[in-house]
Parts: structure tokens; sequence; C-alpha cells
């Protein structure tokens, strides 16, 4: 497998945190629907979220299938090692 820049690491490591703290913060909204302090970490958290994926997936290929990710026109979905690979 080829060797990948550091930064694809370092841009995965951030959605994945920034991802975790999506989780938690759905599972604390479920049983605390009105505290709207969450609710705007949830809605900061989910712009973060989108806006790693876009540097993501410009620079690497898709992350996400099933119309979750754009394509380009080479269908590069199954060229990028999966997540079990790095």
């Amino acid at each position: 497998m080829k060797q990948l820049p550091d930064e694809y690491y370092q841009l995965l490591e951030e959605i994945q945190a920034a991802d975790f703290v999506l989780v938690e913060l759905t599972l604390y909204l479920d049983t605390h629907p009105d505290d709207m302090h969450a609710l705007q970490q949830f809605n900061q958290f989910v712009k973060y979220s989108k806006q790693l994926k876009k540097v993501f997936e410009s620079k690497f290929g898709p992350l996400q299938q099933f119309g979750n990710s754009f394509t380009d026109a080479n269908w590069s979905w199954g060229e990028g090692p999966w997540p079990w690979q790095v």
C-alpha cells in the first residue's frame, strides 16, 4: 500500500473527534432536549464536521457512500485506502 501523507491521518483524526462529539451530544440531547447550549454546540460541530469532510474529500477522495459523498468523474470510491487499512 502506498504511503499516505501526515495530513491524511491528521484530518481523519479530527473528523473522528468531531463525530465522536456529535454522538455524545446526540445521546445527551435525547434526555435533555431543551438544553440550548448543547443544541448550539451540536450545530457548531455539525458545521465543523462537514467542513472537515469537505476538505478531506477534496484532497483524498470520498469518505462515505450511498449518496453521502459526491464523486468525481472517475468514480474513485474504491481507490483510497479503506478505514481498516490505515
